[in-house]
């Protein structure tokens, strides 16, 4: 009888907590691992942060592949956006300022490098960061695991920002993350009496953190047995040789700690549910 009236009334019997319960999280961090409808319903439930990875494809020595800062930014910032919440990762950005072409410099003396000048490469950023903002998103984070671009990092988060301001969304620049390797990482490796193999590029600090996140970018039975390589090798600095990946995990972990620390505290990014 109740069956009944509620047909010809037209109204609908709804099981009890059917259609209130929360929405589940997204099947993923990782962007390109998420269709759009998955997008769009991670935004309408909070997720509103999103870091974009910056790596970069250089020589690192002869031991190190070149695609080492495209792995380390992608890797880290996944396992960053996991324990902040509310965040999905954008693609990593493989194409970065290294040098010039004609005459080539610094990185682009060396097989293996790509390089784009300054001025694409903060247009590729604002592109893709404006592109986020008009989605939805509220808190783009700007992550890069070169010391070379790390003021135009900071000089479009500083434009954006202006651009942007009263629209609601804003650009981190996430210096903290990078800071460690030069700061507590390279002081951790001087306490431990390495102090002598840490140098600017492609030295201890370089390829513990690789053999850490991805071992097999590291051509290890050639390291092991190598003569201490130099500027002419594309090592500026110290000696990759004593490098492990017990120190690494060291490293990668800093840098997710000091990068998840200023996300949490940061004062001006979304609120998550």
């Amino acid at each position: 009888m109740v069956r009944a009236c509620v047909v010809l009334c037209g109204v609908a019997i709804i099981p009890p907590g059917h259609g209130t319960a929360r929405a589940a999280a997204p099947p993923d961090v990782v962007f390109e691992q998420l269709t759009w409808t998955e997008i769009r319903d991670a935004l309408a439930q909070g997720w509103t942060s999103v870091i974009i990875p910056v790596g970069g494809t250089e020589q690192s020595g002869p031991f190190i592949a070149v695609g080492k800062h495209n792995v380390r930014a992608t890797v880290l910032s996944q396992r960053i956006a996991r324990q902040v919440g509310h965040t999905l990762v954008a693609p990593t950005i493989a194409y970065v300022p290294e040098g010039g072409t004609s005459p080539r410099t610094s990185h682009m003396r060396f097989a293996g490098t790509l390089s784009i000048p300054p001025a694409v490469f903060r247009e590729l950023l604002s592109g893709a960061a404006e592109s986020l903002r008009v989605q939805g998103f509220r808190r783009i984070v700007l992550l890069g695991d070169h010391g070379g671009y790390q003021k135009d990092l900071k000089a479009v988060a500083l434009a954006l920002n202006h651009k942007w301001a009263g629209t609601g969304a804003r650009v981190v620049y996430l210096g903290a993350y990078y800071d460690v390797v030069a700061g507590s990482y390279a002081d951790f490796l001087r306490r431990r009496g390495l102090g002598a193999d840490v140098g600017m590029h492609a030295d201890i600090s370089d390829t513990s953190l690789m053999l850490a996140i991805q071992p097999d970018m590291v051509r290890e039975n050639a390291l092991r047995h190598a003569t201490l390589p130099g500027p002419s090798q594309g090592v500026y600095g110290g000696d990759p040789r004593p490098a492990t990946a017990a120190l690494g995990q060291v490293g990668a972990d800093m840098q997710v700690a000091a990068a998840v620390r200023a996300l949490q505290t940061d004062r001006n990014g979304p609120i998550s549910p």
